[in-house]
């Protein structure tokens, strides 16, 4: 059996020195409010995602230099001159955590109130999110046991925390900068492999990463958020029908073998199966961010 997914244990383990590190790291310097002689600032904020997050070989999640934010910051700099990075991501980071702490350590107690003071103090050119899949990591099992009730409870905290979220954030900013969020892959069609349970655990999955992003999608655009259209560029809905040969696994679902390809859900202990991208997965994600922005 493939073992239990959770946004704590390994993630939480190293969470505090990551939090540490995502917001005194280099770029974190104040510089007068609004300056107009200061840089322009790429600031991401989210969860794991956010900070690059890759099992390392003891199967510990840490992060990397291979986040969609630093392929997308590559990109971006080339465009914006002098622009700079400041990352706050938070791994295991909740739409609820993000608005009241409780995970990684933020002057202000939360990634809200440090994302607001960075904005108050520097030019902002980009801001990216990807915020709301720890919301129902912990209602799902890898063998997708589903917590029906608490699944129920997060939709409806995720429908009032993403439009506080991205009201705060665009107020903060103004209507000029660009903001672009994302919606998540499906790190659970990686059960497909487990057998017959196994291929029904993953086809019930997908209603539930749909709701997932139809509620993040709405809630964002709605207060101009441009939305990367991440699950289709891993091909999470394509039916399990159309099939692709996979050299060692034989003919998979194209979406079974996206995740494969794009994620550590398939891989061997000690470093899966883990729901993060690996770098290929990570370029696909940068690739769709870029896409939006052009």
């Amino acid at each position: 059996m493939r073992s239990k997914l959770t946004v704590g244990a390994a993630i939480v383990i190293a969470c505090m020195a990551l939090g540490a590190l995502a917001y005194f790291g280099p770029g974190s310097a104040p510089a007068s409010r609004h300056s107009a002689s200061g840089p322009p600032y790429y600031l991401a904020l989210g969860d794991s995602l956010a900070v690059g997050d890759q099992p390392n070989a003891q199967g510990i999640p840490t992060a990397t230099n291979q986040g969609y934010v630093n392929l997308l910051y590559a990109t971006e700099r080339k465009k914006i001159k002098g622009l700079k990075l400041e990352q706050l991501g938070c791994p295991g980071e909740t739409t609820t955590t993000m608005l009241n702490g409780g995970l990684c350590p933020y002057p202000g107690g939360n990634q809200m109130a440090a994302a607001l003071a960075f904005i108050a103090q520097h030019k902002i050119a980009l801001l990216t999110l990807n915020i709301g899949g720890n919301d129902i990591a912990k209602c799902v099992s890898y063998t997708v046991t589903i917590n029906s009730q608490c699944i129920a409870g997060s939709w409806t905290t995720i429908d009032t925390n993403v439009p506080k979220i991205a009201k705060r954030l665009r107020a903060a900013v103004g209507s000029k900068v660009k903001l672009a969020a994302m919606t998540y892959e499906n790190p659970y069609l990686g059960a497909y492999l487990d057998g017959p349970t196994g291929r029904r655990n993953a086809a019930a999955s997908v209603p539930l990463a749909k709701k997932l992003n139809e509620l993040l999608s709405t809630n964002l655009r709605a207060d101009g958020f441009r939305v990367a259209n991440v699950a289709d560029a891993f091909d999470i809905y394509t039916p399990f029908t159309t099939k692709v040969k996979v050299p060692g696994r034989g003919r998979l679902p194209l979406a079974v073998a996206k995740a494969c390809e794009l994620t550590w859900t398939c891989a061997a202990q000690p470093r899966g199966p883990n729901p993060h991208p690996n770098a290929a997965g990570y370029r696909t994600i940068a690739r769709a961010f870029a896409a939006i922005l052009r």
